[in-house]
């Protein structure tokens, strides 16, 4: 018999808070050896744990796998946001194994071919969909998905390579993407997502252009007094 895993409760998505920036903490930027231990350090200030997924093709990093996400499905009840940077060939068997792992929401490519087959299977799954665009990427490439998703993810950077600086056209992006969403006149809730850059500096102007949420790593994993750093986030202005 498959073991029943914590999840989050059904609508988890709809109950997240509308009225302030959510921290989308990217466990990329964990101490990896410590995995465990730095999910329970910073999970209090966690709306959502993102998971960067990559097969060395796609993107050029090779980033976590299935078992791993089983395992961390088993401490957190929060919500796990698995981003597949994966090839076309590989990507609806990645649905299918990262669906079974413990993941609430999976996010594909746009640039994928078989995007739009992936987005059907993850909601046949019963798991929130996700869109994701790279720089390169016009923001009106989404328009077409935004009755099926649920996270509409916007990179600021090249992908898969940490440590970037925010590309310059970034922010114009949001402003486009939360005017495309605004203006879709869906009944469902699609949440905005800053990925790629994410630095105190840059941070103020991502909230300001529409983002509301935010994929940190060592912004959060990184701070000094985590409590301050996020009371500075949630008070940033839209």
């Amino acid at each position: 018999m498959t073991a029943i895993l914590p999840r989050p409760e059904a609508g988890w998505l709809d109950r997240l808070p509308t009225n302030r920036l959510l921290a989308e903490v990217s466990l990329w930027s964990a101490d990896l050896g410590r995995l465990e231990a730095d999910i329970a350090r910073v999970e209090a200030e966690t709306d959502i744990f993102h998971i960067d997924v990559a097969d060395g093709h796609f993107a050029p990093a090779m980033l976590f796998f299935p078992d791993l996400v089983a395992r961390l499905r088993k401490i957190t009840m929060k919500p796990f946001h698995v981003h597949l940077m994966v090839a076309d060939a590989i990507l609806e068997a990645q649905v299918e194994q990262f669906a079974e792992a413990g993941a609430d929401a999976i996010s594909v490519h746009a640039e994928n071919a078989n995007a739009i087959e992936a987005l059907g299977l993850i909601r046949r799954h019963g798991l929130k969909a996700g869109l994701v665009l790279r720089l390169a990427t016009p923001v009106a490439t989404a328009a077409e998905h935004l009755g099926e998703i649920g996270f509409l993810t916007l990179l600021g950077t090249e992908i898969g390579v940490k440590g970037q600086g925010l590309d310059a056209a970034a922010e114009g992006r949001l402003g486009e993407a939360a005017a495309l969403i605004a203006g879709g006149g869906h009944a469902h809730r699609i949440l905005l997502c800053a990925d790629g850059g994410i630095r105190e500096h840059t941070v103020p102007g991502l909230r300001r252009a529409g983002a509301e949420t935010i994929v940190m790593g060592s912004l959060m994993f990184g701070a000094a007094d985590l409590a301050a750093r996020m009371n500075w986030v949630r008070s940033l202005p839209r």
